[in-house]
Formats: C-alpha cells, sequence, structure tokens
C-alpha cells in the first residue's frame, strides 16, 4: 500500500514541461525634428520662426499675393468685430511664456501681404433674417433655411459684387451657432441623419471658386474669455496661415521628402442620403512638396454585421483607385512618381493588397502602410517630462513612433496629457521602416490649417477623415473640387 501511494504522489507531483518563449528583439531609436522649407529655400523646423525670420515658402512666386482683398459675411456687429480683429491682428500679437508672439501681416513682416478690407465688400445678416431662420421649429428645416441663407450672402459677395474677392470670412452669429449649427433628424428609409452646418457650407461653397473662414462671434475677442479659446496669438497664427494657403499661398514645404513620390491617405464615408449599408472610399494624394488634391473614390456596398466594422475595398476597387491617383498626379505634375506610398488606419486585407499592387506595378517603389494611435503601450521616461516627440521603438515585428511628446526646441510639452504612439500596424513594400517612419514624422508638421509645428498624424491620414466628413454632402451627381483649400 505504501509502494503505491508513493507512486501515485510521485505521478501526481510531476510538473508539466516549462514552455520556452523566446525574448522579442527590443530597440529604440530618436529621429531629429524634420525641416521645413521657407522663402528662398531657407530652412527651420518650426514655422513660427521661419515665417518671421523668412518668410512663406512662395514668396517671391507667381504664387504669392501682394494683397489679399478679405469680405465679410456676419451680422452688422460681427462684421465690425471681425474688421477690427484682422486689422488688430495684422499689426502684431503679444505672446507670453507659452504662446510665441504673431509678427503681424504687412508687406514687410509674417505672411509678406497687406490686407483690404471695405465695407461695400461685405453682406450683411439682417435681424429680420436672423429671427426668421432662428425660429424654424423643425431642426431640419431650421438647418436648410440657414444653410440657404448663407449660401445666398456667398453667391451674392462672389457674383454680384464689382469687387474682386480673395477670400471670404463668415461670421456666425451667437443665435445661429446655438440653433442651427447641427441638426439631428429622422428620415424614412435611412434612419437617423446627423449634419453639421460647417461641413455643409463648405461642402456647397466650393460651386463658388471662393476659399471661406467660418467663424464664431466669439473667437474674435481680445482675450480669452473662456478656458475654450486660444490665446490671442495662437488664434491670429492659425487664422492668418490657414489664410495665406486659402489665397494660393505655400506656407513652408518640406525639406526632406524623396522627389517624384506620391503620398496617398485613404480613408471611408458613408453619404448623405444613402442607406446605412453604403460606404464610399475617399482618397487624398500628396507629392513631395505637401500639396494635395482631393479625390472620391467609387461606392460599394458594406454589411457590417456580415463583413465587420472596419471596411476595406475589393481588388478591383483598391486597383481603380491607384488608376484615379496616378491620373491626377500625372494631370498635375506632367510626369508619373517614381514612388507611391499609400496610407490608411487599418490593415490591408489581402484583396486589398493585391488591388493596390497590380495596378502599383507601373510604379517603380510603392508601400502600404497601416497607422493606427494606440493606448496599449507606451515608453515610460525617467525624469519630470513624457518622451521625446520623434521616439521610435520597436518590439519584435510591431514597429511604434511617438508623434507628440516633449519637444526639446521648445522646452516643453504641449499637449498637457499622456502622449501615445502612433503604431505602425502594417507594411507592404519596399521602403526601410526607419525611413517610413521619419516621412509620417515630416507629415505631421504639413497641416497648413494651423501653424503648429507637429501633430499627432500624417496629414495623409488627418486630411482624409476631414474631407470625408465634408465629401459626404457634396451629392453624387456633383464633382469634388480637387484643391484641399475648398475643405478647410
Amino acid at each position: 500500500m505504501k509502494n503505491k501511494r508513493t507512486n501515485s504522489m510521485r505521478k501526481k507531483s510531476r510538473k508539466a514541461p516549462v514552455l520556452k518563449l523566446a525574448r522579442p528583439a527590443v530597440a529604440s531609436e530618436w529621429y531629429q525634428e524634420p525641416s521645413l522649407v521657407f522663402a528662398a529655400g531657407q530652412r527651420h523646423i518650426d514655422p513660427k520662426v521661419g515665417i518671421p525670420l523668412y518668410g512663406p515658402a512662395s514668396l517671391g512666386t507667381s504664387r504669392h499675393k501682394n494683397e489679399v482683398h478679405i469680405a465679410f459675411i456676419g451680422t452688422g456687429e460681427g462684421i465690425e468685430k471681425a474688421m477690427r480683429f484682422y486689422a488688430a491682428c495684422s499689426e502684431g500679437v503679444e505672446g507670453d511664456q507659452q504662446h510665441e508672439p504673431f509678427p503681424g501681416c504687412k508687406g514687410d513682416r509674417g505672411y509678406r501681404f497687406g490686407l483690404r478690407m471695405d465695407g461695400s465688400f461685405n453682406e450683411k445678416i439682417t435681424q429680420s433674417e436672423l429671427t426668421e431662420v432662428t425660429g424654424i421649429r423643425g431642426q431640419k428645416e431650421r438647418f436648410t433655411a440657414t444653410l440657404e441663407l448663407l449660401l445666398e450672402k456667398l453667391r451674392i459677395l462672389t457674383q454680384e459684387h464689382d469687387h474682386p474677392v480673395d477670400y471670404v470670412a463668415v461670421i456666425v452669429p451667437p443665435k445661429i451657432f446655438e440653433r442651427c449649427r447641427v441638426a439631428d433628424y429622422h428620415e424614412k428609409g435611412i434612419g437617423m441623419v446627423h449634419r453639421d452646418l460647417r461641413r455643409a457650407f463648405k461642402a456647397r461653397a466650393m460651386e463658388f471658386q471662393t476659399a471661406t473662414q467660418l467663424l464664431q462671434e466669439g473667437t474674435l475677442s481680445d482675450v480669452a474669455v473662456s478656458r475654450n479659446l486660444d490665446h490671442k496669438s495662437k488664434r491670429a497664427w492659425n487664422l492668418f496661415n490657414g489664410l495665406y494657403f486659402k489665397v494660393d499661398g505655400l506656407p513652408w514645404g518640406p525639406a526632406n521628402l524623396p522627389p517624384s513620390s506620391c503620398f496617398v491617405g485613404v480613408s471611408f464615408y458613408r453619404p448623405l442620403g444613402s442607406a446605412s449599408t453604403l460606404r464610399t472610399s475617399l482618397v487624398q494624394a500628396f507629392d513631395e512638396n505637401g500639396e494635395g488634391l482631393v479625390l472620391r473614390g467609387h461606392s460599394f456596398h458594406w454589411d457590417e454585421k456580415k463583413d465587420g466594422k472596419t471596411p476595406h475595398l475589393t481588388e478591383e476597387l483598391a486597383g481603380m483607385l491607384i488608376d484615379d491617383v496616378l491620373t491626377q498626379y500625372g494631370k498635375l505634375r506632367k510626369q508619373q512618381p517614381t514612388r507611391v506610398v499609400v496610407h490608411k488606419s487599418s490593415r490591408f486585407e489581402t484583396t486589398e493588397t493585391r488591388g493596390f499592387q497590380t495596378s502599383l506595378k507601373r510604379v517603380s517603389q510603392c508601400d502600404l502602410v497601416a497607422l493606427r494611435s494606440t493606448s496599449e503601450i507606451r515608453l515610460i521616461r525617467a525624469g519630470s517630462y513624457p518622451v521625446l516627440r520623434g521616439t521610435s521603438f520597436s518590439i519584435g515585428d510591431l514597429s511604434y513612433l511617438y508623434t507628440t511628446g516633449y519637444i526639446p526646441s521648445l522646452g516643453r510639452f504641449p499637449q498637457g496629457h499622456v502622449p501615445s504612439p502612433l503604431q505602425l500596424a502594417d507594411h507592404v513594400g519596399d521602403t526601410s521602416r526607419s525611413q517610413l517612419l521619419r516621412e509620417v514624422l515630416t507629415l505631421t508638421k504639413m497641416n497648413w490649417n494651423s501653424a503648429r509645428m507637429y501633430g499627432l498624424m500624417p496629414i495623409t491620414v488627418r486630411f482624409a477623415r476631414l474631407v470625408g466628413d465634408i465629401l459626404r454632402e457634396v451629392p453624387e451627381n456633383v464633382t469634388p473640387h480637387p484643391k484641399y483649400k475648398f475643405y478647410v
């Protein structure tokens, strides 16, 4: 009995074989802040230094305007506030420890152009018009009436006035902002519909071929009256940088993107009024100078219950999308790119990859890159500040890049929250990962609707999403304008 018990106990005490796991390879690297190109080829990493020192990149070229004609749409009080604000900012705005001063905008400073504003350029929203549209009870009807009112004012400015206008600022009255900014209503056969006044206005306004800017009256305050309002110098920087881009100027360009390259951002959106299963692809192409084109892809059906929440293209549609990109690039540059990089925020399905690669056989080099922000993994840096922007690390086959974080040249961490890295979630192609990540870091600096020297996402992915929000309002029988300036 004793021997049997002993043998039984020995059998139970035997341990399972230890599973030995290979230790993943871990590496890290820091990429220097990419330089930008300003007037006469001068370089600096920060637009808020390069613009005052050298002027914008297109200074001295046919793209640069020495005088910009601005018109305003708004109430009498709103227009008066706006004209004072633009005029005051053009003289310069003081900064503080956290905000760089704005140098102003004259022929000899800042963006090196003068503003021309005149009361006869403007179109007023009367109090009776304001009362009429805001008093409509139904959300859909109120939203539609407000949109048509603003578009009619823009039509008069651009088609009936004798004065040429380069840029129209719409000063949204507080009543319209409160009552008509968004509309949520039920549409038979579709379900709940959400609409945004800015997106709808941008989609319709591009037919008038004039750049526009929507501003709340509260944005025109000299001081930050609420926690949500930025410092005046920051508002001036962003406003005038966007203005310069919208009148066809080039604020800056990237210094180190390979020549004859085409960077493509792909996203998806649901057109207004479509059934829930209809999705349309969106693509935006950028050359090595950072200039982009807006393209609307082909429609396709997507059933979330059957196909999953993340849409992807069929092999045929992926190929057609690349064909459209190469055609538009050829029209713009009078040549074909030697390299194409496709950015997407979701992984590439097998059929998608095959379609992209088949159409890209005409190009010497190509890369398919999936990028997504992740908070599942982070680096912890010893010291008081978070990890540096530009830090890259890899764990096995996975690569990560911090596009936000502590910025040594500024001596601070601007975001105010724990930064998360981007994950290079998928890559198929010819370029090394280190070069792809350096290019991503450069493309985070190419948002001309802001004067910041950094951003979380590369502009390919960021623009594709933002443009998609506006394209959903463009009717299917209308060809959207290819210039990005009409979407910001």
